[in-house]
């Protein structure tokens, strides 16, 4: 018995290749009557259903101990049981176990919902579909699809599985969302040989595309997961989401953080021991230390900073999904751009209107909008009716406002025709049909039939066409020139029509030719062999059209350029076209195609990337592949798209830009970024807004390890010094500084206004620390300052006045402390004292709230038992001011020797120089 008659179909990727009689014959399928019913049934059995997998969900236990693998989390949850069980502190036990709750809930509640891209190619799937068995035509799930099966398809249908054409009448099907071919692709039954890209694949149709015209029979090739999209959502599936670079630094940090503090933990109990001391003080003081050495805060305002930076980036058009997202922005170093819809209008529009005898017309306006002029050089005026009158009978679409119901091209056509003050719909009414031939892509164009005067008087039917300059040139006999003579074409006239269509094919624009012929009313047949009459055509014009670039992207093109980001254009589009609008757009590097991609090697490609900048009629394999180059050449990745192709590069690099109006739903699930108004200029802004919150996240982080350097250093000092027993804080006044003190500090450091010349900076190297060395050599001065003024302070309080006073008086300066250094790590270079130093209004009322809690510890008797503190007197405050504001001394010197020293240097631009590269 046969494989086909088993129903066990092997599966082939070459059916482009093959004749629609030998697809059929391959899968056992009499075309006219389809598969039988029983067949069918056998063949669901042997292969499944037309579906995809769903994807597997986590669930909300699962989701909440997942915040648990956070470095931080796990060591203060550590703390405090070891906590309860040595000592049964039960109340520190408590705070410290519902901060990692606390920190685990706002984690959660932030989260983007889990991935689902996988679920929504599913859900793509369910459709209906037209199929023939047993010589009948049924409609059935698209899930009971098979291999085989004969698929009937028309105008607005959704191509339910892949399948080999079989039948095309003027088949047109929209792969946009597969291949990124921004118009319909024109469909038809021959073959097409060699291993091409899927766009050209003029012969198959594929799962999740949409007929847009005319009607087709094909016969299913593939099903399921065996399919293209099936495909994709393999790879989507197998593609794993990197950590971003802020997440890789916090965990570098987390480590070194750990070490310091498991050196100064030792440290301690070792003085400890050394003085006698028992292991159960040591192991209480070391409770102490371990709070103090972990930032407790950091999760919850790296959190913070991140959650409202999304809202701030949602104002600004950009919905984010994963808070890290936000910053990865700022990080970026790499943007690879769709074209379509992104960095273009994804509007058909007329650019240039030529006629031949070298009358060239520009043309302005953008998109289906109508306020565009048609301009002529001075003296060449002549009356434009003629050649505009077939771009608004020979077409269907129409105008709603500055919307278009009906075919791109045909849109730019009559648009065109709109802004020579042709009025649409009048004009159409005046000249009705009366024959009309479709549009077909075995003959390429047009034409359109209607009764009027003739040029010499009298009643003439005009057929005006409308198609592809290769065939209409061919069938023309004459062109029509401006003073309306009808001239011969010989070959000294025919490279007029010629050299234009080549001049603007070069310029990346998609021409299209409008001609005309008259008949004699008494002899025409409406009902008649109608393209036999499409001859001896007068040629009257070509119209040059583009999808044009956005005037904000190429603005923001250039931004990215002075901020050492590199714009790349990946595009389902032809070379030549892609390569024209990124010459426009100010992206530099050639053009290559995918075929030319997928042929390198990743060695050869990593040599040539910095002289490309284009790459068109790419595969999914190919986009994700660049992604996954550029990261390993230490870049941060942003990849647009809103194709069913783009999913798993989107899912790959570091930021995933999904369009919000023309994305697909799968396409949106994979990214980690949604703009709502598919528009470039919005991610540069996105990325700007991402340097400022980094640029205040480490301003907060410099704050946070100045204050770490000073816990651990004022424990050491303690035990070095037997200053308070070695204990000098308690496990909940450490608390008190880090969640009730330092929080309203992080946050107006968090919030700061952006500091100047973010921009004008390169990005960021992938594998730089978050801090410097010469960040920590003065961070730790900063930290020996506080530590030992608020030693000083205890010897004084406790010389002169009490143990509690002493012990409040450190309280209170290492407090003031945290304060002078908030506002000194707003600015590492320039000087505290002047205007425009002062933070901005709500960071200064942040500052006060911070203030406010160190007065009120020392002042409001329920905050007094709770943390062991006293009121201090008017003189013990001013001793604790005093020794705090030497901080500031000491930071003005390091700041006036940085700018004395930046003085003498010679200025160096941040930005390193890229070298002009032509695009081609």
């Amino acid at each position: 018995m046969s494989q086909e008659a088993k129903g066990e179909v092997v599966p082939r990727t070459g059916w482009h290749e093959a004749e629609a009689s030998a697809v059929a014959q391959e899968f056992g399928v009499d075309f006219e009557r389809g598969l039988s019913i029983s067949e069918a049934r056998s063949r669901l059995e042997s292969h499944g259903p037309n579906r995809l997998p769903g994807a597997k969900r986590e669930s909300g236990l699962q989701a909440f101990l997942r915040q648990y693998r956070d470095f931080m989390q796990i060591v203060l949850l550590a703390a405090a049981v070891i906590n309860l069980i040595v000592t049964g502190d039960v109340a520190t036990s408590a705070v410290l176990a519902g901060l990692t709750v606390f920190n685990a809930v706002i984690g959660l509640r932030q989260e983007a919902k889990a991935e689902e891209s996988v679920k929504a190619l599913a859900q793509m799937l369910k459709t209906v579909a037209r199929v023939r068995r047993d010589g009948q035509a049924f409609e059935i799930d698209a899930e009971e699809l098979v291999p085989g099966d004969v698929v009937l398809m028309e105008a607005g249908n959704r191509v339910p599985a892949d399948g080999r054409i079989c039948v095309a009448a003027t088949l047109e099907i929209e792969e946009a969302s597969l291949t990124g071919e921004s118009l319909p692709v024109a469909k038809g039954t021959e073959p097409v040989q060699g291993d091409v890209p899927l766009g050209d694949r003029t012969c198959m149709a594929y799962m999740n595309t949409s007929v847009t015209r005319g009607r087709g029979e094909m016969i299913v090739t593939a099903t399921g997961m065996d399919t293209e999209i099936g495909h994709i959502a393999d790879l989507l599936s197998t593609t794993e989401a990197d950590k971003t670079p802020l997440q890789k630094q916090l965990d570098s940090l987390s480590k070194i953080i750990a070490a310091i503090a498991c050196v100064a933990l030792l440290l301690v109990i070792l003085l400890g021991l050394i003085r006698g001391e028992s292991f159960d003080t040591l192991f209480i003081t070391g409770v102490a230390l371990a709070v103090a050495a972990i930032p407790t805060g950091l999760p919850a305002v790296v959190t913070a900073l991140l959650s409202i930076g999304t809202r701030e980036i949602a104002r600004r058009h950009a919905i984010v999904k994963r808070l890290p997202a936000v910053e990865t922005l700022g990080a970026t170093s790499m943007v690879c751009s769709d074209k379509t819809g992104t960095l273009t209008l994804n509007q058909m529009t007329a650019r240039e209107l030529a006629i031949p005898g070298e009358h060239r017309f520009t043309v302005s306006g953008e998109g289906y909008r109508t306020d565009g002029e048609i301009k002529h050089v001075g003296g060449s005026n002549i009356d434009l009716d003629p050649y505009l009158l077939p771009m608004v009978l020979c077409a269907d679409a129409v105008l709603d406002g500055d919307k278009l119901i009906g075919d791109p091209t045909e849109g730019a056509l009559i648009v065109l025709a709109a802004k020579g003050e042709l009025d649409i719909e009048e004009t159409r009414r005046s000249y009705p049909r009366i024959a009309e031939l479709p549009f077909d892509s075995d003959y390429k164009f047009m034409a359109t039939f209607h009764e009027m005067a003739g040029t010499r008087g009298g009643r003439v039917i005009r057929c005006y066409v409308k198609g592809a300059p290769d065939v209409l040139i061919s069938r023309g006999s004459s062109y029509q020139a401006p003073d309306g003579t009808v001239v011969p074409v010989t070959d000294e006239n025919r490279s007029l029509a010629t050299d234009a269509n080549d001049r603007m094919a070069r310029e990346g624009m998609r021409v299209m030719v409008v001609g005309q012929r008259d008949f004699d009313p008494a002899s025409f047949d409406p009902s008649g062999d109608l393209i036999d009459l499409v001859q001896d055509l007068t040629l009257l014009a070509m119209v040059g059209i583009v999808d044009p670039p956005r005037s904000e992207a190429r603005d923001a093109i250039a931004k990215c350029k002075h901020a050492g980001i590199r714009v790349r254009m990946i595009t389902g589009d032809h070379a030549t076209t892609a390569a024209a609008i990124a010459g426009e757009l100010g992206i530099e590097g050639r053009a290559i195609t995918g075929a030319t991609f997928a042929a390198m090697s990743d060695d050869e490609l990593l040599d040539q990337l910095p002289q490309i900048g284009v790459i068109a009629r790419v595969s999914p394999e190919d986009k994700l592949r660049l992604v996954r180059l550029l990261k390993r050449s230490e870049n941060v990745v942003a990849m647009t798209g809103d194709g069913v192709n783009d999913a798993p590069a989107l899912k790959a690099a570091d930021i995933g830009v999904a369009m919000g109006i023309t994305g697909t739903e799968v396409s949106k699930e994979a990214a980690v970024m949604i703009l709502t108004d598919d528009n470039f200029a919005t991610i540069v802004n996105a990325v700007e807004y991402g340097r400022n919150l980094y640029d205040n996240l480490l301003k907060y982080l410099r704050f946070q390890m100045s204050t770490l350097v000073a816990y651990i250093a004022v424990f050491i000092g303690a035990g070095i010094f037997n200053i308070a027993g070695g204990i000098p804080l308690n496990p909940l006044q450490i608390l008190w500084l880090n969640m009730v003190i330092d929080i309203p500090i992080a946050l107006a450091l968090g919030f700061d206004q952006p500091t100047a010349g973010l921009m004008d900076r390169a990005p960021r190297p992938v594998g730089a620390p978050v801090l410097s060395r010469t960040d920590w050599i003065r961070l730790c001065v900063q930290g020996f300052v506080m530590a030992v003024g608020s030693l000083v302070a205890y010897r004084i309080g406790e010389s002169q006045y009490s143990t509690a006073v002493a012990a409040t008086m450190l309280l209170t300066t290492l407090s003031l402390f945290h304060l002078a250094v908030g506002l000194l790590s707003r600015d590492q270079r320039n000087t505290i004292f002047s205007r425009a130093a002062l933070p901005g209004a709500t960071q200064l009322r942040r500052y006060a709230i911070a203030l406010l809690a160190i007065i009120a510890v020392t002042t409001i008797d329920l905050l007094q038992r709770i943390f062991e503190t006293v009121a201090l007197s008017f003189s013990q405050w001013s001793i604790c001011v005093g020794i705090a504001a030497s901080i500031v001394v000491i930071e003005e010197i390091i700041k006036f020797v940085i700018r004395r020293r930046d003085g003498r240097n010679v200025a160096v631009p941040a930005v390193p120089a890229e070298p002009a590269l032509a695009a081609t």
